[in-house]
């Protein structure tokens, strides 16, 4: 089952026996065994039973809050695990530690955005990115000789600027154009799409990040600010371009959402999908956490779901010193 997504406005989550219940205006709109549950994500207004809370709690599963529109609220999740070690490595990293991993999150991202454009260029009649590629490739190169956070975010800047520059030349789908990034709020259909999908992300790898038993307010690459969990910002970053624009470009170009499947809000301009349109872009999502690829270091398959927690281990097994480099996950 994966995650479970409650987007019924005035919906009741409530707890029968070992199973979780969503009912609407006294119809059962799902009924499944928690034990098949990982996470739970509330969009827009919802109530949670206390006995639902605790089951919640005792059961490990996070439970996070989205505005209707897909911004992010705010999580309820057990405590910490036990695993102080490996939170007193994460604190006391030496500043080539936090560099090292700074240099990997930035590397993955920026490598997979190249191979993503160069899947497009090949795959996608008339699309011509290469100066982009090029642009971004200049960013990638001096990755391993930059010694300094602020540079490597610079570098980070650049090649995520070389990406988006040229993202809209990848779409499609008539009635979506992309102009760049526009985030609070988005006002068109393809950010409504990243936004959405980004939150979406933040909920998986932050989980993720629990479990192992990080702090998750601790990161390396993104600025330490209160109550932003920077390190699960920080893993989030190879796995964009992986999960979140993949499942944008894929649904827009394949026409399973279409123009007719938003909505404008008319005082702010913020672009939403419609119900049907969010119960579409959520299946797409979690069809694509369950995808299965061979992992470059393992060796064996695995699925995205499962590589946030992956990823997150390898982050683990570095700064406790059981091996030499982190190894970002980069996929062709």
């Amino acid at each position: 089952m994966g995650t479970v997504y409650i987007t019924q406005e005035d919906a009741f989550v409530g707890k029968s026996d070992e199973r979780l219940q969503v009912r609407s205006q006294k119809q059962t709109l799902l009924d499944v065994p928690l034990i098949k549950v990982d996470g739970v994500v509330v969009m827009g207004r919802a109530t949670v039973s206390p006995a639902m809370v605790v089951e919640l709690l005792e059961r490990k599963i996070p439970l996070s809050f989205l505005t209707g529109t897909g911004r992010y609220l705010g999580r309820l999740e057990p405590e910490l695990t036990k695993n102080v070690i490996l939170r007193s490595a994460q604190w006391r990293a030496e500043p080539e530690k936090a560099v090292h991993l700074v240099q990997g999150f930035v590397r993955g991202k920026l490598k997979n955005y190249r191979q993503a454009l160069m899947r497009a260029q090949r795959e996608i009649e008339g699309v011509e990115v290469q100066g982009e590629i090029a642009r971004l490739e200049n960013a990638i190169e001096p990755i391993a000789k930059t010694q300094k956070i602020d540079s490597l975010r610079g570098l980070e800047g650049s090649g995520s600027a070389a990406y988006f520059g040229c993202f809209g030349r990848m779409i499609r789908g008539e009635g979506f154009e992309f102009h760049g990034r526009r985030r609070r709020p988005p006002t068109d259909k393809v950010n409504a799409l990243l936004s959405l999908g980004y939150a979406l992300l933040r909920h998986d790898v932050q989980s993720a990040v629990n479990i192992v038993g990080f702090d998750p307010y601790l990161g390396y690459l993104h600025v330490e600010r209160y109550g932003r969990p920077s390190l699960a910002l920080d893993l989030m970053e190879e796995f964009r371009p992986l999960v979140v624009d993949a499942v944008v470009l894929s649904m827009i170009n394949r026409r399973v959402l279409s123009a007719e499947d938003f909505v404008v809000e008319p005082v702010s301009g913020a672009v939403s999908l419609s119900v049907e349109g969010l119960r579409s872009f959520l299946r797409g999502y979690e069809q694509k956490k369950q995808a299965t690829f061979r992992h470059p270091v393992l060796g064996a398959q695995c699925s995205y779901q499962e590589a946030f927690e992956i990823q997150a281990r390898l982050m683990g097994k570095f700064l406790l010193g059981q091996i030499e480099q982190y190894p970002p996950l980069v996929l062709k």
